[in-house]
């Protein structure tokens, strides 16, 4: 059982840190999308956190939906293949879309994602990250919306889970 003991890992971001972000893309995508209704669509299971802090962050209607897709199953490196495990359940033709994702990594998920959901003829598409690892990319993606750059590292918390265990901690650190 992976339990997280503190003084095992460094925090590479605190609570604070990660709140003060999010209130500031919130005010972003509040201002890009003044007069319209962005649609936020979750990745789950790891940006579900940050998909709840980010939506009471934007200050206008927005409406949302979950979809959940896997390329790392139980392990810290990707597969490389993307298996898509829940499906969206609103229609986004025509919709203003961010697809809300907890990590780019490798690009992989998101490269995916995009040509599944650009085949729906959304109005738009943009992606909302909390992190992304560059060092790692294999596939370039846009990332509209990026709340921190960080090393190529295992990070965990804050919806990113260490073998399912960890989501819950308030903070994200790393294995150390």
């Amino acid at each position: 059982m992976s339990v997280f003991r503190p003084g095992k890992g460094r925090v590479q971001l605190s609570e604070a840190q990660i709140a003060a972000r999010i209130r500031e893309l919130g005010e972003q995508i509040k201002l890009d999308y003044a007069g319209l209704e962005p649609h936020l669509v979750c990745v789950l299971n790891g940006a579900f956190i940050f998909m709840a802090d980010l939506v009471r962050a934007i200050d206008m209607p927005v409406s949302m939906d979950f979809l959940a897709v896997s390329s790392y199953g139980n392990a810290q490196k990707t597969s490389g293949e993307v298996e898509l495990l829940k499906d969206l359940r609103i229609p986004i033709a025509g919709r203003q879309v961010i697809i809300v994702e907890d990590i780019v990594d490798t690009g992989i998920t998101i490269a995916y994602l995009l040509r599944m959901l650009e085949a729906r003829q959304p109005a738009s598409l943009k992606i909302a990250a909390l992190l992304s690892k560059p060092l790692r990319r294999k596939v370039e993606v846009p990332i509209h919306y990026l709340g921190f750059e960080i090393e190529d590292a295992f990070v965990y918390g804050y919806g990113l889970d260490r073998s399912q265990f960890d989501r819950n901690l308030p903070f994200i650190t790393s294995q150390g």
